[in-house]
């Protein structure tokens, strides 16, 4: 059966627009991406299909282009269009991140940083730089390591705060083990790079550390 014979109250495009996207399944709202299904099945079918081939909708976005493209209905243009659509919304987070305090809005952060490092391979150390009312002014990642380290250095964030005009900085980086637990080596430089802004009045507000699925701030700690 095709899914224009489904009732109109369970086909994945009608639903979303009659209770949101919200209400729809990871499957459905893959089909609506898909458009199409493949040879035996439908759009919804196929994208449960692929949901277990990838192990998860995560797993399926992360693949690597020539891993994607062997998936049943895949292709290089799909795979385009999924790292485009990707980076749309990353641009749209970071717009109503700039438009917004960055301390007022604490939720729309971590999700703009989730979204920014949660699947980088490798540890990306950043910042957030604000203005003197905690407006953002750049997010810049900095620093780029192995699997579990990366090399910081505090004189080159204090190089950029001044570039920039920044009052103050939210220190950020990821764990690619999806542990968001910060070590004692992250306490350590966290330290010495507020030492060091500090000199210039420059504030460190927060240091979060991104993991799979959660994120670890040092000022809710009391670590600041």
């Amino acid at each position: 059966m095709s899914i224009k014979d489904w009732p109109a109250d369970e086909r994945p495009r009608e639903k979303l627009l009659s209770r949101g996207a919200g209400s729809l399944t990871d499957a459905e709202l893959l089909a609506i991406f898909l458009r199409t299904g493949a040879k035996g099945m439908d759009a919804v079918t196929l994208a449960r299909t692929l949901l277990a081939q990838f192990g998860s909708l995560r797993g399926l976005m992360q693949a690597e282009a020539r891993q994607f493209c062997e998936g049943p209905g895949l292709g290089l243009a799909k795979y385009v269009q999924l790292k485009a659509s990707m980076e749309l919304m990353r641009r749209f987070l970071d717009e109503r991140l700039k438009r917004e305090h960055a301390l007022t809005s604490p939720d729309l952060t971590r999700e703009f940083l989730q979204l920014r490092l949660r699947d980088q391979p490798r540890e990306v150390f950043a910042l957030l730089l604000l203005d003197n009312q905690h407006r953002v002014i750049e997010f810049h990642e900095l620093f780029f390591g192995t699997l579990d380290a990366a090399a910081v250095y505090p004189r080159e964030i204090v190089a950029l705060a001044l570039k920039q005009g920044a009052a103050a900085v939210i220190l950020v980086h990821n764990h690619p083990s999806g542990v968001a637990e910060p070590s004692r080596a992250d306490r350590m430089i966290t330290e010495r790079i507020q030492a060091a802004l500090g000199l210039l009045d420059i504030r460190v507000l927060d240091h979060l550390v991104i993991g799979d699925g959660e994120t670890v701030s040092f000022a809710e700690r009391g670590w600041l």
